[in-house]
């Protein structure tokens, strides 16, 4: 097994944990194909232990609809969060957990610099609505005994590289635009904590306790945009629900909620930019 080639130093992030949750693990890997995987393939096969595992380099790591996201070495921090979750309704939770790793990234009180794109992505803003994306987050569920469990991936961009703009219809963002943000190590010592203490509170009241801030951060408010809901129609962004559901009006002005499942949505650039 290859070598760890960073210095996360894992005592103190264990404390930063178990202060929180004093039963999960930690776990520090060279490779994986994918931290998510990995944590589901062991619920189904043994009993369950709630687990963050991180690993420097990642070659077949997911996103929504199967999106390959490959992570080099220093390049992206990766990992994935093992939990049962002790609410019925985890309508939202993706919102909630891209506020918590937003806000221990970019804590100002000022303008944000960075936003959240409804329903999983972080984005580094250039201006309002507009900004390339920065990060990105995958929660998936498995059956165990200790009931339903959330693997929580997130993936987040360190540096930037030589070619990557073009390699992505987003654009490219790295964490190193924002001159206080660290290496892996440093950035997973910043979320951690606050991504634990986020969940609890999404145990305790759900996405409503996250609304005001989601809505702080939220790229696609006011903006034209384009869903691949067939039964949506195009229109404005209209922030979202206490649910988190997406709301978009239409031209007719009826307001219509879009719940998050295999939806995709993009700014309408055409209309944005079309003349009045």
């Amino acid at each position: 097994m290859a070598a760890l080639a960073l210095h996360w130093n894992a005592e103190a992030l264990r404390s930063q944990l178990a202060a929180r949750r004093p039963a999960i693990d930690l776990e520090i890997v060279a490779e994986s194909g994918s931290t998510n995987t990995d944590l589901l393939e062991r619920l189904r096969a043994a009993p369950f232990v709630p687990c963050l595992r991180v690993a420097e380099q990642q070659s077949a790591g997911r996103g929504r609809h199967g999106r390959h996201w490959h992570a080099e070495r220093g390049a992206a921090l990766t990992f994935s969060l093992a939990l049962p979750i002790a609410r019925a309704d985890w309508s939202g939770l993706s919102l909630a957990i891209g506020v918590a790793v937003a806000d221990a990234l970019d804590p100002s009180d000022g303008a944000p610099r960075i936003g959240l794109k409804w329903p999983n992505d972080l984005w580094l803003l250039d201006a309002p609505g507009r900004g390339r994306k920065l990060g990105g987050i995958l929660i998936e569920t498995a059956p165990s005994v200790a009931g339903r469990v959330a693997v929580i991936g997130i993936g987040l961009n360190l540096i930037g590289r030589r070619g990557d703009a073009a390699r992505f219809g987003t654009g490219y963002a790295s964490l190193d635009e924002l001159a206080h943000v660290g290496d892996a190590p440093t950035t997973l010592g910043r979320v951690a904590g606050p991504l634990l203490d986020a969940i609890e509170r999404f145990e305790q009241a759900g996405f409503g306790a996250f609304h005001a801030r989601f809505s702080a951060r939220d790229l696609l408010a006011g903006q034209p945009i384009r869903t691949t809901d067939r039964r949506a129609a195009d229109g404005i962004a209209a922030g979202v629900s206490d649910d988190g559901a997406l709301l978009v009006r239409a031209a007719d002005g009826t307001l219509q909620a879009i719940a998050s499942g295999e939806v995709s949505v993009r700014i309408d650039a055409a209309a944005a930019t079309t003349p009045c």
